[in-house]
């Protein structure tokens, strides 16, 4: 199947993401890391109308299957593209080994710096991204070894992942109404909403939540190189005489939504719970358990924020209101999102430009 295209500059903005912490593949026992900052308090609209926090599979991150659904088959559906796509939706074996050692508790930085430096593309991109104004560090980090001592482990380990992702995201339009440069522009946005989002209720992790906000809909990536010619029936149905979402059109057509496909990758990359819980359940937020809603909630209203925008490719949005028990859960209120509805433009040409260059 041939490959997104990336050539446009939004695609560059992703190396921002390298700031994310994985604090799982550190061993820490925190599947959100927004877990640890200040949480909203818990509004009597905890519960939704979707269902239970018990609704998620805490240990296998799993979106709970379609109403009627069989959750095995769909499991089954998910593990088989997946599989026939290893060959193309992997990341390069020098970003694994950086997994492999940011997992390794005895590795250090300056195993970090061996495996970077032998890869100079990569640590040209490292450097570029250590030295903008984005981190606003004083005076020029020419060494990897410097940007590891700066940054962190994972923080860097995670650059290269961002760098990675962004070489999956290429093709074009393979139907009259979905263009990939669509969806990506539309994940650099959400992806800023997010960011903003996280600034405004108070929460210290905003790189986290850039990282969250771009992966968010990575399933639909699965579904274009797995299972094109049945994904391209759903995007018509959405055009049809009966109105219905994409979830559940993918689900009609494909068997399994772009929910149960991100999370799938999600765990297949053993990328940390929290980025699987985000692509896994942005559409029903609230059904997971408090501790690892806040990430997934701040995407969700991001997505929403963004699409009310028109901004990219806007079908996988199923509404462009508000859910008021999101908003009270968050104690985000109707001002905080007006300020970064009027900021999201000028912030995503910050990171598109940011970042221009950088392309892969």
């Amino acid at each position: 199947p041939a490959a997104w295209d990336c050539a446009s500059s939004p695609v560059a903005a992703v190396s921002i993401a390298g700031l994310a912490i994985d604090m799982a593949l550190r061993g820490d026992k925190r599947d959100d890391p927004m877990a640890q900052a200040p949480t909203p308090a818990t509004s009597s609209a905890t519960s939704s109308a979707t269902g239970s926090a018990a609704g998620a599979d805490a240990a296998g991150v799993n979106p709970p299957a379609s109403s009627g659904g069989d959750a095995a088959a769909q499991g089954r559906i998910v593990e088989e593209a997946i599989q026939e796509i290893s060959h193309i939706a992997t990341l390069p074996e020098v970003t694994l080994k950086i997994i492999r050692l940011v997992e390794d508790p005895d590795s250090t930085a300056q195993d970090l710096n061996r495996v970077i430096t032998n890869d100079p593309a990569l640590g040209a991109r490292i450097l570029k991204v250590v030295n903008s104004a984005f981190y606003g560090l004083p005076g020029q980090i020419g060494s990897i070894n410097r940007a590891i001592v700066l940054l962190g482990l994972n923080a860097v380990k995670n650059i290269a992942i961002a760098a990675s992702l962004a070489k999956l995201f290429r093709g074009g339009r393979i139907s009259p109404t979905f263009n990939a440069r669509d969806l990506w522009t539309h994940s650099v946005a959400c992806a800023t909403a997010t960011r903003l989002l996280a600034k405004q209720v108070g929460l210290g992790l905003p790189d986290e939540a850039f990282l969250a906000g771009l992966i968010h809909d990575i399933g639909i990536l699965v579904e274009i190189q797995a299972r094109r010619p049945k994904f391209t029936q759903a995007l018509e149905l959405l055009g049809g005489e009966q109105p219905m979402t994409l979830r559940q059109a993918e689900q009609q057509c494909i068997g399994a939504d772009h929910q149960q496909f991100g999370a799938g990758l999600c765990r297949t990359w053993k990328f940390p719970s929290s980025f699987a819980y985000v692509t896994g359940f942005h559409h029903q937020p609230m059904v997971l358990p408090e501790k690892n809603r806040t990430l997934t909630a701040l995407v969700s209203v991001a997505d929403i924020v963004v699409a009310q925008q028109e901004i990219g490719f806007v079908g996988t949005v199923e509404t462009t209101e508000l859910p008021a028990e999101l908003m009270d859960w968050l104690k985000l209120s109707s001002q905080s999102v007006d300020e970064v509805t009027k900021a999201l433009p000028e912030a995503m040409a910050e990171s598109e430009a940011l970042f221009a260059d950088v392309a892969a």
